[in-house]
């Protein structure tokens, strides 16, 4: 069987802004939001995305919010600016609560079906609080 496929596609006119060929508001460019602040919006939202569709399957309401922080500075292997460390938190409320064992797999699941941040050579970490509770 062939792995699935996805494609992305968006373009930056002279001004700086950013729209998805998939249509919406356009992005504008700010000063106070760089490339990398995307790049961690991109992260945290597909993360979310990953559990709330990792939640659906099993059966359960989701409600996610989440903030990242990265270090970006020259590494050591190859010399060029990147992130090298990134963090993280990840707020969910999930109904009905899921045992101890399933909240594992579920997180489990969540982070490995993020492609954001599976594309990243310094994985981040990330840090799950679900119903009030942080889970290690």
């Amino acid at each position: 069987m062939l792995p699935r496929v996805l494609e992305f596609d968006v373009t930056v006119d002279r001004a700086g802004d950013a729209r998805s060929a998939l249509g919406g508001s356009s992005l504008p460019r700010q000063a106070e939001w760089w490339s990398e602040h995307l790049v961690l919006a991109g992260l945290v939202r597909c993360t979310l995305a990953s559990m709330e569709h990792t939640a659906r399957r099993a059966g359960l309401d989701s409600k996610c919010a989440g903030r990242a922080h990265g270090v970006v500075t020259r590494r050591d292997d190859d010399g060029l600016y990147a992130f090298v460390d990134i963090e993280t938190t990840l707020e969910v409320d999930l109904a009905p609560a899921p045992k101890a064992g399933t909240l594992a797999e579920l997180v489990a699941r969540a982070e490995r079906g993020c492609f954001v941040s599976n594309s990243f050579v310094s994985k981040p970490t990330h840090r799950w609080i679900v119903n009030g509770q942080e889970v290690s």
